[in-house]
C-alpha cells in the first residue's frame, strides 16, 4: 500500500523550524504550539535593549496555509500592542505578509508583497523594521497613528504614545525567561507525519475580527502598504535588531 504524500509545505516548514532553532534571529524565539502541527507556531519577541520595548516580552503566533510558501501566513500578537500597523485583533498589517497579486487600489508595488522567496526569518526582521517605522497613512489603528504622529512632531515631547507601549513591558522575570527560553530549546523539530492532517487556512481568508474598543469604528478599510524589508534588508536589519523610536 502506497503511503501518502506528505506536502511540500510541511517539508519547507520543518526545514525552516529546524534552521530558527539552531540559528535563531536575534531577539526572538520560535517554536510549535502543538508537536503534531507544523503550521501553527508561536514566536516569542524580547524587546530589543535601548528601546522603548526593553524588557518587554511579547507572544505572538505564525498561522501558515497549506500552498505556503506559495502564499503568505498570518502574523498575530497575543500581547496586546498599540501600533499603527497592528489591529487591535492583534494581527499585523504589512506589505510582506499580502498575497502576490496584483491590486491597484492598495497602493503596494507587486515586489513589496509576498513571494514564495521570502521565508519567516524575513517576517521577524520585518516584523522589528514595522515596529521602527509604523505606516501613518493608511494605519490599521487610527488612533495609534494620531498618537505616533503627535511623538514624532513633538521631538518626544508628547509622551502618550510611548507610555502607552510601555504599558505591557513589565518586569521579564527570571520565570518568563526560562519559560519563553526553555520552550523553544528543549523541542525539536518533530518529524514529518506518516499521515497529512487538516489544517485551517490563513486567518487572513476568514477577514479580521473587530474586538471593539477604541478605534475599532474607525479603521474601517484601513490598511498598511508597508514598504519594509522584502527583498534587500541592508546590513542593520540583517544584523536582526534596530533602535526602535529613538
Amino acid at each position: 500500500m502506497a503511503r501518502p504524500l506528505v506536502p511540500s509545505s510541511q517539508k519547507a516548514l520543518l526545514l525552516e523550524l529546524k534552521g530558527l532553532q539552531e540559528e535563531p534571529v536575534e531577539g526572538f524565539r520560535v517554536t510549535l504550539v502543538d508537536e503534531g502541527d507544523l503550521y501553527n507556531w508561536e514566536v516569542a519577541i524580547f524587546g530589543p535593549p535601548n528601546t522603548y520595548y526593553e524588557g518587554g516580552y511579547f507572544k505572538a503566533r505564525l498561522k501558515f496555509p497549506i500552498d505556503y510558501p506559495y502564499s503568505p501566513p498570518a502574523f498575530r500578537f497575543l500581547t496586546k500592542m498599540w501600533h499603527p500597523n497592528i489591529y487591535e485583533t492583534g494581527d499585523v498589517c504589512i506589505s510582506i505578509l499580502h498575497p502576490p497579486v496584483d491590486d491597484p487600489q492598495s497602493g503596494e508595488l507587486p515586489s513589496e508583497r509576498w513571494n514564495p522567496t521570502q521565508n519567516v526569518r524575513t517576517i521577524l526582521l520585518s516584523v522589528i523594521s514595522l515596529l521602527n517605522e509604523p505606516n501613518t497613512f493608511s494605519p490599521a489603528n487610527v488612533d495609534a497613528s494620531v498618537m505616533y504622529r503627535k511623538w514624532k512632531e513633538s521631538k518626544g515631547k508628547d509622551r502618550e504614545y510611548t507610555d502607552i507601549i510601555r504599558l505591557p513591558v513589565g518586569p521579564l522575570t527570571c520565570t518568563r525567561v526560562r519559560e519563553a527560553v526553555m520552550r523553544a530549546s528543549a523541542c525539536p523539530p518533530p518529524a514529518l507525519p506518516a499521515k497529512p492532517r487538516s489544517h485551517v487556512l490563513c486567518l487572513r481568508e476568514a477577514g479580521l475580527g473587530d474586538q471593539g474598543g477604541r478605534g475599532a469604528g474607525r479603521r474601517e478599510g484601513a490598511h498598511h502598504t508597508g514598504r519594509v524589508l522584502c527583498e534587500d534588508q541592508g546590513p542593520s536589519a540583517r544584523r536582526g535588531l534596530r533602535p526602535l523610536l529613538r
